[in-house]
């Protein structure tokens, strides 16, 4: 269906000119790539609209406000979460966390950019669509903004006993404890200096986030002033999205917002950073502790304006081509080096500032490699540019950058936000937003410049000649996390010290204002909400057929990918040894980035760039929907590509499977970066990292998941990758996982359009011919001790966890349902609000039968896990009310019927069907949840949640010691 079609089907679009109340419709512009329609529009108080329309039920809305920190206080991100905590309308302490169980939403949050601050939702019930709207206005344009949540999510100094002004004072707030545990990944660090190495006098050299040293300079005045001189709809971005009727959206808005507001000028513009006259080198510091390999050294330069569609698509993929894939040429060199492991995390090319970036560099490095990093880059980048790109290298990116943007995908993310953020940059530098949206047009420019000359070898020499360049080292120092430590305790007593008597009395004062606040009883009924009667009680039945391949079951599915084919390819795993499962993760994070068939690993990553549109490889923990004893393995294989490539794409898995090439020195490449990665993954992922610690000594399952994904495989591999380490016997087993393969129960999925869903698949459902049965894998639980994990973390991350029941069991409904009460009702106040920890939830892996509640970038670690233990005193407290649960079970109802697309849709079914976990079994589940009651959720609370049978875990910066009253078995991670 293109564009034209729409009326058919779609509500009528106003024409160019034509006036919708005080909004003036602009411009009008098909967007053919993902059959929509652009419309702009502008109001008469200076606000601007997008609104794209196309065939899809998921509605997405976002409001936007170019916001400019002029320090590192956080005052922009402080700010986003004061502006969800009450308004005019709705007066509640936290409309934002109490409206998430009251809907259906697909995507909810608010984010803070260097330069923007946004707050976007999506979802598919249109009646919900319209109750978040109301909030999200209200919230942005009328925040009451409290000083209670100023103190609450900003920043206070408090006596570390509340009410006793005897005892040490200490400093608090969530986003003061979200921002050092942000500040602890190197990554974030190396951002952060990367913005203020380049752009030292512009916003970006600030931290928006906020610096936990600068935090404290932030008062609740400055806070409201900045909301004054920026959240204005003259500051203001809107964007709508979906098969909705326009002036439906925009009346709501007139109403709510626009009719109580007059244009205004705002001074928000940033200007251009001046040049440099010469190179510039800067290094800054991280509280890590590894010496040997935790450094990384990067090389950025200043570009032109990101908001130039023909400067933006050229940097992309220039870009893509010197570093996208393994035999990209800057990456491939780089890494040959052997200088470091991995791209330095700032190397490519960055959009997301006024004036682009582009950086390279490396991360894995020991001390001291700042001169030999900058001399590689600089000497790499100037041998490309003398010797030229491979032109077959720039044709496969721009397939890459044509697929892409044919594809309409939910997987991971809303569609339609992700057209949000497609226009929204160049849109508020001032450029046209259509750019951000079709890409067509430019590439087809691009491909006549290349006709015509070079094009990215002129662009790499003046790169070379640009003297704003910056050498950014980011080194590891294992005495920083102590001296930070000290400095706030300096930073206290400096603050303390300056205090008079009534200062003193205010902080006794705001403690006591801010435990009343805390403890009030919020009336969520001014708060739109929907009901039961919106759950859908059918879930999709998307068709397929099946058919047997060789030893495999294919199953072909239709659907209209938009000329997309997905295959993919499920191997459940026969027997396997202890050696063999532990080497099973790496074996598929290398299956993809070694050889295969007749190709080494450069001539392979070509192929792949070359004819698809990416290849990954996943193991997958199973479970039957009837029972916890049986647990299964799996290899998936996947790619997609256009359908002119499926048939290239099918025999790449085949090789993939049937004739992997692994080598020492590429294999050696590989597990360097996976350790890396992961290590540095830890200190913003520790709760999941804790989760499967504590799931481990209770669920075959989740000590399944702990040997595949967790600490202990990141033990594993730094034993792998030391020095003078022999893979020898890894690529042995690796050989041995090879030889099994065959000998898998094989599952085939082609997901296409009715035209392209018979590409023939026949060599590789060969290669299962003798068809095989899948095994039980030995699992051993970790030994029912309280685990800690000690890294460099300011913050705790802490975990409890239960096995309880199969997906079937009666009592899973209850238990689902129960996650929901207790993270709404229970830990968000008690861990986010008064403990002041960045997030903290409960969930239940409905299929492995795991539950677990955790804690997020957490100041504390005793006192959570007496939150958690108090449960069962919550529940018997008798706070809970039918609205609750009502709230409760429409939030639970959204795992029963995750948001989909094409591509995802059909597979889910078939793959689901497979596993035993068909429609018909999922919406007996729905069914069962539609009529949980408040008793079945104490009943299950108390049958399944005792202290006896709970497992703990925490991954830390220090040893607990005996905190929380646990004798814990203390690791360095």
């Amino acid at each position: 269906m293109t564009p034209n079609d729409t009326s058919q089907t779609l509500p009528a679009l106003p024409q160019p000119g034509t006036q919708l109340g005080r909004y003036h419709a602009e411009e009008i512009h098909d967007l053919p790539e993902m059959q929509g329609t652009l419309v702009l529009l502008r109001h008469a108080n200076g606000a601007r609209h997008a609104h794209v329309q196309r065939e899809d039920d998921n509605l997405a809305f976002g409001v936007t406000f170019p916001t400019v920190p002029k320090d590192s206080s956080g005052v922009a991100h402080i700010l986003e979460h004061n502006v969800l905590m009450g308004s005019q309308k709705y007066p509640i302490a936290d409309p934002f966390f109490t409206m998430i169980p009251r809907s259906l939403s697909t995507f909810m949050n608010a984010m803070t950019a260097a330069d923007w601050t946004t707050y976007p939702f999506s979802t598919r019930n249109r009646s919900d669509f319209f109750n978040l709207l109301s909030v999200y206005l209200d919230a942005t344009f009328f925040p009451l903004l409290r000083r209670e949540s100023f103190l609450q999510d900003g920043w206070r100094l408090e006596h570390e006993q509340a009410d006793d002004p005897s005892s040490p004072l200490k400093l608090g707030g969530v986003v003061y404890n979200e921002m050092k545990g942000a500040m602890a990944t190197p990554g974030s660090v190396l951002y952060r200096a990367f913005g203020k190495a380049l752009y030292p006098d512009l916003t970006y050299a600030n931290n928006s986030g906020g610096h936990p040293a600068d935090i404290p300079s932030l008062s609740y005045e400055d806070m409201k002033a900045f909301h004054a001189a920026h959240y204005h709809p003259s500051n203001a971005y809107f964007y709508s999205y979906g098969n909705m009727p326009l002036e439906d959206v925009l009346d709501v808005i007139e109403r709510e917002v626009m009719s109580r507001f007059q244009a205004q000028t705002l001074d928000v513009a940033i200007p251009d950073q001046p040049n440099f006259d010469a190179p510039r080198r800067t290094e800054v510091f991280y509280a890590g502790s590894d010496l040997e390999r935790g450094s990384q050294v990067a090389v950025g330069w200043k570009l032109g304006y990101t908001a130039d569609p023909r400067e933006n698509l050229r940097w992309s993929v220039l870009s893509d081509v010197l570093l996208g894939n393994p035999a990209a040429p800057l990456l491939q060199l780089l890494i040959d080096s052997g200088l470091g492991t991995s791209l330095a995390d700032v190397s490519g090319y960055r959009d997301n500032y006024r004036e682009g970036a582009f950086g390279a560099g490396l991360s894995g490095l020991p001390l001291g490699q700042t001169e030999a990093v900058e001399r590689l880059v600089l000497d790499t980048i100037a041998q490309i540019a003398e010797t030229g790109l491979d032109p077959e290298l720039i044709e496969s990116s721009l397939h890459g950058f044509e697929l892409h943007s044919r594809e309409v995908s939910n997987a991971g993310f809303p569609y339609g936000l992700g057209v949000m953020f497609g226009l929204l940059g160049g849109w508020m530098n001032g450029g046209h937003p259509l750019h951000g949206l079709q890409l067509e047009p430019e590439l087809r420019r691009l491909r006549a410049d290349l006709q015509a000359g070079p094009v990215f070898e002129p662009m790499l020499r003046d790169l070379l000649a640009n003297p704003h360049r910056v050498t950014l080292t980011l080194t590891p120092d294992p005495a920083m996390a102590e001296r930070l430590e000290a400095e706030e305790r300096e930073l206290v007593g400096r603050l303390s010290a300056a205090l008079d008597d009534t200062a003193r009395a205010q902080i006794l004062e705001d403690s006591r204002l801010l435990e009343a606040w805390q403890a009030q009883a919020a009336d969520p009924t001014v708060l739109p909400s929907l009901g039961l009667d919106d759950v859908t009680r059918t879930l999709p039945r998307p068709n397929y057929h099946e058919e047997r391949v060789g030893g495999a079951t294919l199953g072909r599915i239709p659907q209209p990918t938009g000329g997309l084919d997905y295959l993919d390819v499920q191997a459940r795993l026969p027997e396997l040894s202890a050696a063999q499962l532990e080497a099973l993760p790496l074996y598929a994070s290398a299956l993809t980035k070694s050889g295969a068939g007749e190709r080494d690993y450069l001539a392979l990553a070509r192929r792949i760039e070359a004819v698809t549109g990416g290849i990954g490889a996943s193991i997958g923990v199973g479970h039957g929907p009837d029972t916890l004893d049986t647990v299964q393995l799996s290899l998936t294989l996947g790619g997609k590509a256009l359908a002119r490539n499926g048939e290239a794409l099918s025999d790449l898995l085949h090789d993939l499977l049937a004739e992997p090439q692994f080598t020492e020195a590429r294999l050696r490449q590989i597990l360097n970066q996976r350790y890396i990665s992961l290590k540095n993954s830890v200190v913003g992922a520790g709760n999941a990292y804790a989760e499967r610690l504590a799931a481990a000594q209770v669920s075959r399952a989740g000590a399944l998941q702990e040997t595949l994904s967790g600490l202990s495989s990141l033990e594993r591999l730094k034993t792998l990758t030391g020095e003078g380490s022999d893979l020898s016997g890894l690529l042995e087993t690796f050989g041995q996982i090879t030889a099994l393969l065959p000998r898998s129960e094989a599952l085939l999925a082609l997901t296409a359009t009715p035209d392209d869903v018979e590409l023939r698949v026949d060599e590789l459902g060969q290669i299962f011919a003798a068809g095989g049965q899948p095994a039980q894998p030995d699992v051993t639980l970790l030994a029912r001790q309280p685990q800690a994990r000690i890294t460099d973390s300011p913050v705790s991350f802490n975990a409890v966890a239960w096995e309880t029941v199969p997906f079937t069991h009666p009592d899973s409904p209850a238990l689902l349902v129960l996650t929901r009460l207790l993270r709404s009702e229970y830990l968000l106040g008690e861990i986010r609000e008064k403990g002041g920890a960045y997030g903290a939830g409960a969930s239940l892996d409905t299929r492995a039968g795991v539950f677990t509640m955790s804690s997020y970038r957490d100041p504390e670690l005793a006192r959570t896990f007496e939150v958690f233990a108090r449960v069962p005193e919550f529940l018997n407290g008798g706070t809970l009310k039918a609205s609750h649960l009502t709230e409760a079970i429409l939030g639970a109802s959204k795992a029963l019927d995750p948001l989909t697309s094409p591509d995802t849709v059909g597979r889910m079914r078939f793959f689901g069907d497979h596993a035993g976990f068909t429609t018909e079994i999922k919406e007996a589940y729905l069914a069962r949840l539609l009529e949980v009651t408040l008793d079945d959720v104490n009943r299950v609370a108390g049958a399944y949640l005792t202290p006896e049978a709970a497992a703990y875990a925490t991954v830390t910066g220090r040893d607990p010691e005996r905190e929380g009253g646990f004798e814990w078995a203390v690791k360095e991670i």
